[in-house]
């Protein structure tokens, strides 16, 4: 990936804990605590104090049941500073628990009781939240441009191609270049679909109509903002502008699906830290009926253009599988969410990586399953 001379400063890695520890996260609040810790330890210059340091790393510690620990730390808090009122009042305190555990302990051997089965806290190793899924250790490494699962053997079954939308009358003269990114399920790349002159247009005509980006909630369908989606999104009419329908009919002719029956173009603004965590774009059996009100049945497939090149960070992974497709400006991706049948491929749940340098701007299309019967006729299984 791109280096860069600039890193995190202490004062950085302060302003991220003391974040994350308001909003309660106190996992987080632990690493960059000890990260500022370790940077002003090493001799960094900041402004940021070690007492401010260790007060809020300490508090954090003793939230993972870490006592030993948090007595460590606010010892050497009030080492350095021994008129700190709250940490006196708090080593007195972690004490008297510290105190009130041995006594129970001791009743314990004394009654010959069985253990508890509760693990012991390491100190300095601690568990991530209780509603933290596995996944997220390969979403986040796939983030990060590790773990993905492209092996020579798959890389033999990838290629590039022109694309002619299986002989569309308007894409014979000029087909579009096609590359394989992803073998199963099948994931596509088209280069050169939308001009820069375009994108302008579609960012100068969605700019004054961002909003919040919402999801929508699994047990009640009710459309609500979430903190694993932070993003700006407005949805562009054909009548707009003579641009959005040409897009459209682009999109129509790359996949030789309908988009009578498909959702607005989505525009959908990424600024820094922005992003949308794993997710699928199809609605579950187990789910009230998102798009029930359409009359048009699940989304079908996904059409993706990407509308700008991303300096750091920002891309389309898939923890399932291990696939990570970077934004690049001009291009756009294409895959099914449902199996011929209908069924839906769960392997395609998907995530935006947060931005970490630059502004992402994307727009995409939701084809459904209404209109395309024929267009996409069921296969001779399930899965097909």
């Amino acid at each position: 990936g791109t280096k860069y001379r600039s890193s995190l400063t202490v004062g950085d890695c302060f302003g991220m804990g003391r974040t994350a520890y308001n909003d309660g996260d106190y996992y987080h609040t632990v690493l960059w605590m000890e990260q500022a810790l370790k940077q002003h330890d090493e001799g960094e210059d900041t402004t940021v104090s070690k007492v401010e340091i260790l007060d809020y790393l300490s508090y954090a510690v003793f939230q993972f049941g870490d006592l030993h620990r948090a007595m460590e730390l606010t010892r050497r808090l009030i080492s350095l500073d021994s008129t700190h009122e709250r940490a006196g009042s708090n080593l007195r305190y972690f004490e008297k628990l510290l105190e009130k555990e041995r006594e129970e302990e001791e009743k314990e051997k004394s009654n010959k009781t069985v253990p508890t089965t509760e693990p012991v806290v390491q100190s300095g190793a601690y568990e991530r939240p209780l509603d933290y899924l596995p996944e997220r250790d390969i979403y986040e490494a796939l983030c990060r441009g590790e773990g993905v699962k492209m092996t020579p053997r798959r890389q033999k079954r990838l290629f590039c191609r022109y694309h002619d939308g299986n002989r569309n009358p308007h894409l014979l003269i000029a087909p579009f270049k096609e590359e394989d990114e992803w073998d199963s399920p099948h994931i596509v790349r088209y280069y050169d679909v939308m001009s820069d002159e375009e994108i302008e247009k579609i960012k100068q005509l969605a700019k004054p109509r961002l909003a919040r980006a919402t999801v929508r909630d699994p047990k009640t369908g009710v459309l609500t903002v979430a903190s694993y989606r932070v993003s700006k999104s407005s949805w562009l009419e054909e009548d707009d502008d003579p641009i959005v329908a040409k897009v459209n009919q682009r999109m129509q002719q790359i996949t030789g699906l309908t988009v009578k029956t498909a959702e607005l173009l989505q525009v959908a603004n990424y600024g820094m830290g922005g992003q949308y965590e794993p997710h699928f774009d199809f609605s579950r059996k187990d789910e009230p009926d998102a798009f029930k009100r359409l009359g048009t049945g699940n989304r079908v497939a996904t059409f993706l253009n990407y509308m700008s090149d991303v300096e750091a960070g920002g891309a389309t992974v898939f923890p399932d599988f291990g696939a990570a497709i970077w934004p690049k400006k001009g291009t756009a991706v294409f895959w099914y969410n449902l199996f011929r049948s209908g069924e839906g491929d769960y392997r395609t749940r998907h995530a935006a990586c947060p931005v970490l340098v630059g502004c992402k701007w994307v727009s995409n299309k939701w084809f459904h399953e209404r209109g395309n019967e024929f267009l996409r006729p069921c296969g001779r299984t399930e899965v097909d």
